[in-house]
């Protein structure tokens, strides 16, 4: 009877328009959800914003000259601090030699290979396979409360950063971060999968991935003014301390407030071993449409990456402070982020009702190819321009992140849905998360071609950033020429298992 009542409910669901479908509750739960990948992207990305002084306090990466941060603009006299490469040319630009009253002074960076490994391997290593060894969990167990679990040890990684005195202390908190930020995806998408139906799907994600534009925006503003704020004479560190403590407190009310929902499955296929459902996984990610569209997502997503862990340090190199940095930044990705994911994922909603699932590659692609000259227009102009340039680059080039997710959910049988986020943010996270790595070969090669640091890092951001939004549109749209085999398969296993399974039952029924 019980059973009967759920797919009554179901089946009215279905029936009714989609924004009445959309009830108080169900948007608590997004909002809840919204939160936590907020405090996971500020917790993530607040490395990238305090890595210079992070780098000259606890001393780690590479050496540059750099302007004193006290001097004018109109003191400098013509010299450029950031043209001057060597150590000895930096401290001899003027009679003054001194950090302090010096208007060049040479220092850690906040770059190099140490600064890229604790911001990609460190941290992605990690995060990807712990994301997979979570997901088999969320098949059998209570997702909520994992979440909330891996939502507040992630907090305590970021508060205890906050006291780090040597690189290797910030490695292993690297390390843990990533473990715990590594429950966020799998399990929050596989919530919102079962909360929402197939036409609000893509709203829920793209509300949902607001957190990204909304967390690194914060990351900016905390990393910036916080810093600035020296509070108790500790600079960077209560950026850490300030952006840990909120997490603790929202996986409480998260295992209070939040329902589990009901996994939206047949319930034959509940059973079955983590082995047998990572096979079923691997089976289904061998299909030509997720092969293009996980190569796709890892070269868009090492867009990403590198561009998130080098903007404070490329503006800082080309002249700009933290103040001039946190005021365009801290809001910029918040509104064009937001509004491109959400745009993105309604207008994937209504299309897809009309043209199927070609619509959501057709938006991706042709957004990318609207955002790639702005996103190398933000490197090309100098400021005030370069931040404009950012907010188009936002507003097209974000589309692909929620849409690409309800494309993936779309193209594996039902039971393995939490796996199959995991293993898509898996792959895209370990391509394009380790892509940082090759920031520094990459600069170092131009600065063997005689340009200067700031230019070096230009045009090394050139290839990794604004590259990769026209190097992966056309591998998502081949992957529309498979598309519809693979969905239909995809939507018909579940029973073509059970007629393999139960022959006896079938027949009779035939």
């Amino acid at each position: 009877m019980e059973k009967m009542d759920k797919e009554a409910e179901t089946k009215n669901e279905e029936e009714l328009p989609w924004y009445r479908t959309l009830t108080p509750y169900k948007l608590y739960v997004l909002l809840i959800l919204l939160v936590t990948y907020l405090l996971n992207q500020l917790d993530r990305y607040m490395l990238a914003i305090s890595s210079k002084a992070m780098a000259q306090e606890i001393h780690f990466g590479d050496k540059a000259c750099m302007k004193n941060s006290s001097v004018s603009d109109s003191a400098l006299g013509g010299i450029k601090c950031e043209k001057l490469t060597s150590e000895y040319s930096c401290r001899n630009a003027t009679n003054n030699q001194t950090h302090d009253s010096g208007i060049c002074y040479y220092d850690y960076n906040g770059q190099g290979l140490e600064y890229q490994i604790v911001a990609g391997p460190a941290f992605t290593v990690i995060y990807t396979f712990g994301g997979i060894f979570i997901s088999y969990i969320a098949e059998k167990y209570n997702r909520k409360a994992m979440l909330a679990i891996c939502l507040m040890f992630w907090s305590v990684m970021t508060l205890l950063t906050g006291f780090v005195k040597e690189y290797w202390q910030l490695v292993i908190l690297r390390f843990g971060l990533g473990f715990g930020e590594s429950g966020c995806g799998p399990f929050a998408v596989s919530i919102l999968t079962d909360y929402f139906t197939p036409e609000t799907r893509g709203f829920a994600l793209g509300i949902y991935n607001w957190g990204i534009y909304f967390g690194y925006s914060m990351s900016y503003a905390f990393g910036n003014f916080v810093s600035l704020a020296n509070i108790n004479g500790q600079g960077w560190r209560w950026t850490f301390i300030l952006s840990g403590i909120p997490g603790i407190l929202v996986g409480v009310l998260m295992l209070f407030t939040l329902k589990e929902p009901e996994r939206k499955q047949d319930p034959l296929n509940l059973s079955g071993s983590a082995f047998e459902r990572l096979g079923k996984t691997l089976r289904n990610f061998c299909s030509p449409s997720l092969l293009l569209i996980c190569l796709a997502g890892s070269i868009r997503n090492a867009s990403g990456y590198v561009f998130a862990y080098n903007t404070q340090l490329y503006f800082t190199q080309i002249g700009q402070t933290p103040e001039q940095i946190g005021k365009y930044l801290s809001w910029i990705p918040l509104v064009g982020g937001s509004f491109s994911v959400l745009l993105g994922g309604f207008i994937s909603d209504r299309l897809v009702r009309r043209l199927g699932l070609y619509s959501r590659i057709l938006v991706i692609g042709v957004s990318l190819l609207i955002a790639a000259p702005f996103a190398a227009g933000t490197l090309y102009f100098d400021p005030p321009g370069a931040y404009f340039f950012q907010i188009p680059t936002y507003i097209f080039g974000e589309m692909w992140v929620g849409i690409t997710l309800a494309v993936v959910v779309e193209l594996v049988p039902s039971e393995i849905k939490t796996t199959a986020v995991a293993a898509y943010l898996f792959i895209i996270s370990n391509i394009g998360g380790n892509a940082n790595l090759l920031v520094p070969p990459l600069a170092q090669h131009f600065e063997s071609q005689h340009y200067s640091k700031s230019d070096s890092l230009r045009y090394t951001l050139f290839c990794m950033y604004a590259g990769p939004f026209v190097f992966c549109i056309p591998v998502y749209f081949l992957s529309m020429f498979v598309l519809k085999r693979d969905y239909k398969r995809a939507q018909e296993t579940p029973y073509l298992e059970m007629e393999e399974e139960c022959p006896e039952k079938n027949s009779a029924t035939t």
